[in-house]
């Protein structure tokens, strides 16, 4: 299914635009990462295309087809994972998750299939009988990730999906997005976690004040990733600073991050310098332009 916003407006009290002029588009097997600074419209994108807000002018097409023509389209083919799960104290997992599917119109064995479905793939299953409120953080994450996908729909919408998330819950909800995008499902998800988006997105959107930015811009510099075997007082993110040719470098994980001037010259004229220092890398590879770094270039923070 191919999602399309074109020229979405949404304009709120004294003429605030929190969605302005806004175009954009993905595709089943897509994960498409939705980037912007707090108040850049993001929530209201989304919960306009969940049909959960209208807009002033624009439209969303599925498959060519108009949701504000169609809302019915849009709940049948969309499921929506809010940021945060409402903590019903007296609701199970199974009663939640059974009403949304009674909502989606599912019945008999249809429900109950759909059900074990959710709760096998969410690893919800020996948690079905306990209330929302007895639940984890990144429990309620996958109540309502299943939720959005007990009707089985083509597109999954997620906003902050790994907010307060510890690292383990992370990682495994990395791993059902990527499930998903196998699986033919087209994925718009929002984070502040960028790190967390670059390892399961296809491609990304970065907005701010409602409008999308524009990420074509010219970078003459490129990022190596380094390691050294481990030497006592050693300090080689020092050296590196020293070398002729690199601009800036930082820690990385186990290892460091140098920038250069792009191409493979460079590059060579890096290495030959570290080896002549005695300084020989275990490891040595040019690193694709980080979201990170892009949403700092083309960002400039503001609200309006």
């Amino acid at each position: 299914m191919k999602v399309e916003i074109r020229n979405l407006t949404r304009i709120f009290q004294r003429g605030f635009k929190a969605v302005d002029d806004l175009s954009f588009s993905f595709s089943s097997g897509e994960v498409v990462g939705f980037v912007g600074p707090n108040g850049a419209g993001k929530t209201t994108t989304m919960r306009i295309l969940a049909t959960l807000d209208i807009p002033d002018s624009g439209d969303i097409l599925l498959d060519g087809k108009s949701i504000l023509d169609d809302p019915a389209l849009a709940h049948r083919a969309i499921g929506f994972m809010p940021d945060e799960l409402p903590d019903r104290t007296d609701t199970t997992v199974e009663e939640y998750l059974d009403f949304f599917g009674r909502a989606y119109g599912l019945r008999g064995k249809a429900l109950a299939d759909a059900l074990a479905s959710v709760e096998d793939f969410t690893g919800l299953v020996s948690f079905r009988d306990k209330t929302l409120h007895e639940l984890s953080k990144g429990m309620k994450q996958r109540v309502s990730l299943a939720r959005a996908l007990v009707h089985d729909p083509q597109v999954i919408v997620m906003d902050e999906p790994a907010n307060g998330l510890d690292p383990r819950a992370r990682i495994e909800l990395r791993e059902l997005v990527k499930a998903l995008a196998e699986n033919g499902k087209a994925i718009l998800i929002s984070s502040h976690i960028l790190s967390e988006l670059e390892e399961m997105c296809t491609t990304s959107v970065i907005i701010e004040r409602g409008r999308r930015l524009s990420t074509d811009f010219e970078d003459d510099t490129a990022w190596i990733r380094l390691r050294f075997a481990q030497k006592e007082g050693e300090d080689f993110l020092a050296r590196l600073l020293e070398m002729p040719g690199v601009k800036e470098a930082e820690a990385a994980g186990n290892g460091f991050r140098a920038r250069i001037a792009s191409g493979d010259e460079a590059a060579a004229e890096l290495a030959k310098g570290l080896f002549s220092r005695g300084l020989v890398p275990i490891h040595f590879a040019s690193e694709a332009g980080r979201l990170e770094d892009v949403f700092m270039h083309v960002t400039k923070g503001a609200l309006a």
